[in-house]
């Protein structure tokens, strides 16, 4: 995410990247040219090719920029980090924006591999939402 004047936009990451169950996670600082390609995007969909610098501008002119994220399809080169920094660790949303107060879809496929999976798997599944195990065979 670019650095913006809001710190938790920019920061909304850590916590989801925290589900995977490291306990620490740092923030990486660094530039790239404003002329360089990226691809910007709302996280799970289709992500547009567009400059570093316009890509800056379309979080920061968003409504809600929540959500989204900036990748930049190379390595990153130690000459372009300018800063390591350890961040608060509860930073941002956890399962997507406004999730809060909502249970997470307990089926096996949304919660494989994810940190106190059996709980939710376990708890009362939501109507209409079949565990993976008892979906119909697909033909």
């Amino acid at each position: 995410m670019p650095v913006t004047p809001n710190f938790y936009i920019s920061h909304q990451w850590l916590r989801e990247l925290k589900r995977g169950g490291q306990r620490t996670i740092v923030g990486i600082y660094f530039r790239v040219k404003d002329d360089e390609q990226v691809l910007v995007g709302h996280y799970g969909q289709s992500q547009t090719r567009v400059t570093a610098a316009e890509a800056v501008r379309i979080v920061r002119e968003s409504s809600d920029a929540r959500g989204y994220q900036v990748l930049i399809p190379r390595r990153i080169e130690p000459k372009e980090i300018s800063r390591i920094r350890k961040l608060r660790q509860g930073i941002g949303w956890r399962y997507w924006p406004d999730a809060h107060g909502k249970r997470p879809c307990p089926c096996e496929v949304c919660q494989k591999g994810m940190i106190k999976s059996k709980t939710i798997r376990d708890r009362k599944p939501r109507e209409n939402v079949p565990r993976w195990s008892q979906a119909p065979e697909l033909e």
